[in-house]
């Protein structure tokens, strides 16, 4: 479900100062969207286990800071080995 249109889009307060001064900073605050003045930063973003960096793009304008740090894994399915029977004489 998405924002109300009548509201503005929320971005965490800290995130904000840390716009302004351009440090990098880690970001705990996924939730938080992406403003125009966050274009070329590099934001440390944390998934719930690890910290991520990420360079902000003009495409990423508008979205939220946690659809671009994957909390899961891939699954990758193991291949199945093969058991060989020797044969008694």
């Amino acid at each position: 479900m998405s924002r109300s249109k009548w509201k503005t889009p929320f971005i965490e307060k800290s995130l904000l100062k840390n716009l302004s001064i351009k440090k990098t900073k880690p970001i705990w605050s996924r939730r938080s969207t992406i403003y125009p003045a966050a274009v070329g930063l590099k934001l440390i973003i944390h998934n719930g286990k690890d910290m991520f960096t990420r360079k902000i793009k003009p495409e990423m304008v508008g979205h939220k800071l946690g659809e671009f740090v994957t909390t899961r894994k891939n699954f990758i399915q193991k291949k199945k080995k093969v058991v060989t029977i020797k044969q008694k004489k």
